[in-house]
């Protein structure tokens, strides 16, 4: 098996995912919001 990586290790690699996950769920968000303006414009 590995060996279990510390938890300095962890976190960074939790709060990378987090921020990856945030900037997706953004994205999305502007995304809806341009579609959603787009629409009211026509």
């Amino acid at each position: 098996m590995s060996e279990p990586i510390d938890m300095e290790e962890r976190k960074r690699i939790i709060a990378g995912r987090n921020k990856a996950l945030g900037l997706v769920l953004l994205g999305l968000v502007v995304l809806f919001f341009a579609i959603t303006i787009a629409r009211m414009g026509h």
